[in-house]
C-alpha cells in the first residue's frame, strides 16, 4: 500500500509515519498492492486531527478523528476503518480473497449486525433543470439537507454538493478514472 502524507500546520516526525505504516500494514492482506492511503494531519490550537482515506479499485474507506494527541487520533481512525471493514465483511469477501478478513479483524465487544441486502427506505425524484453550483448550495440549505444532487449548468453533468464537517462545502464530480 502506498501512503501519501499531507501536513497542515505541522511537520510530521518519522516516528509518527512509522506508527501509521505499522497500523495500516494490518490491512495489507485485504487491499491490493495498488491501494493508496492518504493521511492528512492537521494541528489546531487545542486539538489534532488525523484523516485517513484508503482507495483500492473502486472502494473508498475514510476515517477522521480529532483528539488532543495525534497518536490517539491515528488509533481511533484505524479502529473506525476496521469497523467499516467488519460491517461490510460479507460483501467484501465476495470481492476479495475468501477468509482474509477473518485473520485481520478480531471479534469486537459489541455485536455487529450483518445485513445481506441494503434496503431503500424512500425514493425521491429531483428536478433535472441545470443550475449553477451556488444555486445548488442554496437549494441544499433551503431544504435542510447535508447534500444535494443536481445537473451542473456549466458541464451538463450530474454533480453533488455537500456540507463538510468543518462547515465548508464540497462538490462531487463524476469521473471514469480509477
Amino acid at each position: 500500500m502506498k501512503i501519501t502524507y499531507t501536513e497542515r500546520k505541522c511537520n510530521l516526525r518519522d516516528n509518527f509515519k512509522q506508527r501509521v505504516e505499522k497500523k495500516l500494514s494490518k490491512f495489507d492482506k485485504i487491499f491490493s498492492d495498488d491501494a493508496q492511503a492518504f493521511v492528512v494531519a492537521t494541528v489546531d490550537k487545542s486539538s489534532q486531527t488525523v484523516e485517513i482515506t484508503i482507495r483500492d479499485r473502486s472502494m473508498v474507506y475514510r476515517a477522521e478523528k480529532t483528539m488532543p494527541e495525534m497518536n490517539d487520533a491515528v488509533d481511533k481512525c484505524i479502529d473506525v476503518l476496521g469497523r467499516q471493514l467488519r460491517k461490510n465483511k460479507s460483501k467484501l469477501e465476495k470481492r476479495l480473497r475468501q477468509g482474509s478478513l477473518e485473520e485481520l479483524v478480531a471479534p469486537e465487544e459489541e455485536p455487529v449486525v450483518e445485513e445481506e441486502e441494503y434496503t431503500i427506505a424512500r425514493t425521491k425524484t429531483i428536478p433535472v433543470k441545470p443550475i449553477t453550483v451556488d444555486e445548488a448550495i442554496l437549494q441544499m440549505n433551503m431544504v435542510g439537507h447535508k447534500f444535494y444532487m443536481f445537473t451542473n449548468a456549466e458541464t451538463n453533468e450530474v454533480n453533488v454538493v455537500y456540507l463538510r464537517d468543518d462547515g465548508r462545502y464540497g462538490l462531487l464530480v463524476p469521473t471514469t478514472d480509477d
